[in-house]
């Protein structure tokens, strides 16, 4: 496995899709965007209106949860704002003072006041407007049961044993901060390829014997759509429920067959959801394998308990945590968004959107949440979270804020 030489047909051909997602091939997105012109520092005179439309509910819980991953990292370890540069240590003191100061339960103003005085803070780049888009996710619920059976037949699979990832970071400096390569030994060739795509995963019939289902559902649209979403509770038919969470991915890329849809011209664009994609898929059951093999990556599970979690290792919260772009944005901060969410007391129309901002934090990412123009709002479980994530599609405004060096 460590053999140069046999790495050498995956890893070329992965560098090119690295290099292509780092040089910022996003489609009306500047392709200079890197790290370190992801955020652009604002004037305190140029500053946003904080106001927190779902007045701080679960902020306080999703700050304890930035906190324990920064507490669990080294103290001196780097995360960028744009050019800048601060420390875990710093990202503590910043957390626990704004924590602090809400504890205070300050007017608008007075929260305003101490964001001018006490922090930095950072825009987003977004696209060429300097906007973001914003869509969400949410944690389903789904029949299912521990044993295979007619009506439960469709595998939720573990973590293959075959799964090999790969960390090009260990045969060069130049590859660090690169995405790890998910992999196989083929069997006659004994290189090194590509893990195998859905497509080929649905034609293994014995899959389950080098993955070992964690679960069984009665419909593939149902795995589809727990994949999708990467965390989600199963019920078990006996009171009982299990939680699943995300193990691994097979690192093929992503594709969303909402867009082949609409290509297809099967849905227009201003009628795509989640909720529209379940029921054409649902009601043109013959063409299944064409839109689902589209999507090339397929995503393993593990039960926990708890959760869900994302990519930092700790719980995200509604409405307070958010996924984006890992190479360009720093992990667990606080930011502030500015979209729109449906009215709680009508979810039921679209036409019920209204403008909202609120502080979330970043704690999560995502294979389909690329570039600097993304971003995944965790809506939570129950109806309201899945009207939310499934037609939440609205650009706005995303904000990062860190306390000034000396404060605190």
């Amino acid at each position: 496995m460590k053999n140069k030489m046999s790495l050498k047909p995956v890893w070329v051909f992965w560098f090119v899709v690295i290099a292509c997602c780092f040089s910022g091939c996003y489609p009306g997105i500047r392709e200079e965007i890197t790290q370190f012109s992801s955020l652009k520092k604002l004037n305190p005179k140029t500053y946003p209106l904080f106001v927190d439309n779902i007045e701080f509910q679960g902020l306080t819980a999703s700050i304890d949860n930035s906190l324990l991953y920064f507490k669990k990292v080294p103290l001196e370890r780097k995360f960028h704002y744009g050019k800048e540069i601060y420390t875990a240590g710093h990202m503590i003191t910043s957390l626990e003072t704004f924590k602090a100061f809400l504890e205070k339960q300050p007017s608008s103003k007075a929260l305003n006041d101490f964001i001018k005085s006490s922090f930095i803070v950072y825009q987003a780049a977004g696209n060429e407007d300097g906007e973001v888009l914003f869509t969400g996710y949410f944690e389903p619920i789904f029949d299912g049961r521990i044993e295979k059976s007619e009506e439960f037949p469709y595998p939720v699979y573990s973590r293959p044993q075959d799964l090999l990832e790969i960390d090009l970071s260990a045969f060069s400096d130049k590859y660090k901060g690169h995405q790890r390569l998910m992999a196989r030994v083929n069997d006659s060739t004994k290189r090194v390829v590509p893990y195998y795509s859905r497509q080929q995963i649905n034609a293994i019939e014995d899959f389950h014997t080098r993955s070992k289902p964690v679960v069984w559902l009665k419909s593939r649209v149902d795995r589809f759509f727990l994949e999708v979403q990467g965390s989600g509770r199963i019920n078990l038919g006996n009171g009982d429920v299990l939680r699943v969470h995300y193990a691994a991915s097979n690192g093929n890329a992503y594709r969303s067959i909402g867009r082949y849809l609409i290509g297809k011209n099967e849905i227009l664009k201003e009628n795509m959801s989640m909720q529209a994609i379940r029921t054409w898929l649902e009601k043109h059951p013959q063409r299944m394998d064409e839109v689902l093999h589209h999507n090339e990556s397929f995503v393993f599970f593990q039960t926990e308990d708890g959760g869900p979690y994302g990519s930092l290792g700790v719980e995200v919260t509604a409405l307070r945590s958010i996924a984006t772009d890992s190479r360009l944005f720093p992990k667990g901060a606080l930011c502030f968004m500015q979209a729109q969410l449906p009215d709680k007391k009508n979810s039921s129309s679209l036409k019920e959107w209204e403008p909202a901002s609120f502080f979330v934090l970043n704690q999560d990412t995502g294979g389909a949440i690329k570039g600097p123009a993304r971003a995944d709002l965790f809506c939570g479980n129950g109806d309201y979270a899945e009207f939310t994530a499934g037609h939440m599609n609205k650009y706005g405004k995303l904000f990062f804020l860190v306390l000034k060096p000396g404060q605190g």
